[in-house]
């Protein structure tokens, strides 16, 4: 990062940091075009989003080149448009996994480099500048700061009253991000309507059995977990298990059946595909992982329960090639099924999935044998 020289700053020109809009002191050495107030906020910067976008601002703050026609022009601002929506998809998707991760302070940056290119683009007053206020939002409830997440929400529910062609999936997620408001705010029963909508209007757009659905599942079982009213939130991650497992369980099918037939060229390529995007990956091990916790210490007298999730989050590991993780979990739910009162469906699965696994593990090879050979 390298000093700003004053002389060398066109006249009336005024130089903001990327962060937090001070005036800025330093440049980004490697694109030129990014500048900060100082070296935390460009560290920040860095960490979170610039490295995966240093090169690719560089044509979009820089001067466009002459064009000798207007269909030269034209194809140039349609270019540049592209970079930016592009752009705009990227900080968002970091972002957001950063979320789902537990690291609100590292999402900010980009969550705000989401903001200003949809701005460059869509203009101060479009309705699809919401899903950016909405991840500043959720990001300034987990730092603590609930008055600016407040903030953030005001200019997203503005934004959305003041809009003619607001559809589902925005009111889904200002339903989403005012729930968890509520329930950092300990505020359970305006959590509750708020994360109520949010189910409707997910199930509108996706069904009420989809992975995009269950997140909506998961924060209510929450907030009813918080009020210790675990009767109805022991339903609530039934069902966000139920949903994951059905639909990790297809692409466990599609590599079974993928092994009978090597020479599958379709079911080569099924083969540790998870179907999901990183944020989505990211959802998955944060939800799955915390109901896995709450089943272990809360459920020791429902082993079908934990053998479920337990499943669940192997198959989860498995398709994300935590081999040795998913393992351990396969063989745990393996061990306890056998405590099950119909038993040998549930077990003979979770032999395929040990023996799925060390397929592509060699150090798991020896157990899966051991555990094929309980099946005889």
């Amino acid at each position: 990062m390298n000093e700003i020289y004053p002389l060398a700053v066109p006249k009336g020109r005024k130089l903001k940091c990327e962060v937090c809009e001070a005036p800025a002191e330093r440049v980004c050495g490697a694109c030129t075009v990014t500048y900060y107030c100082g070296v935390a906020h460009q560290r920040a910067d860095w960490a979170s989003i610039h490295e995966k976008i240093c090169q690719l601002l560089i044509p979009l703050r820089t001067t466009m080149p002459f064009y000798n026609s207007e269909e030269e022009r034209r194809h140039g601002r349609e270019q540049l448009l592209q970079r930016q929506k592009h752009l705009i998809e990227l900080c968002y998707k970091v972002a957001q996994k950063y979320l789902f991760e537990g690291k609100h302070e590292e999402s900010v940056p980009a969550a705000l480099h989401s903001l200003r290119f949809r701005i460059n683009v869509y203009g101060l007053n479009s309705v699809q500048l919401v899903p950016a206020y909405l991840l500043l939002s959720e990001a300034s409830i987990g730092l603590g700061h609930i008055v600016q997440a407040e903030e953030y929400l005001s200019q997203a529910q503005w934004t959305v009253l003041k809009s003619t062609d607001c559809n589902d999936e925005i009111h889904s997620l200002l339903h989403r991000n005012l729930g968890l408001l509520y329930t950092a705010k300990e505020s359970y029963e305006e959590a509750r309507y708020h994360l109520a909508n949010d189910i409707y209007f997910a199930s509108c757009i996706y069904g009420s059995e989809d992975i995009k659905t269950s997140g909506a599942y998961f924060l209510m079982a929450n907030v009813f977990f918080h009020q210790k009213k675990m009767d109805v939130a022991d339903s609530l991650y039934k069902k966000v298990t139920d949903i994951w497992h059905t639909f990790l369980d297809q692409h466990i099918q599609n590599q079974l059946r993928a092994r009978k037939k090597p020479a599958d060229i379709l079911a080569k390529e099924l083969e540790n595909d998870t179907g999901l995007d990183e944020p989505q990956e990211a959802e998955a091990v944060h939800i799955l992982g915390t109901i896995l916790e709450i089943r272990e210490h809360t459920e020791k007298g429902k082993p079908e329960v934990t053998v479920k999730i337990l499943k669940t989050v192997a198959m989860l590991d498995y398709l994300m090639m935590n081999l040795s993780k998913a393992h351990e979990l396969a063989v745990k739910a393996y061990l306890l099924s056998k405590e099950l009162p119909n038993k040998e469906d549930e077990s003979e699965a979770l032999r395929d999935l040990i023996g799925l696994i060390a397929s592509k593990n060699p150090v798991t090879l020896k157990a899966s044998k051991f555990f094929s050979s309980q099946g005889h």
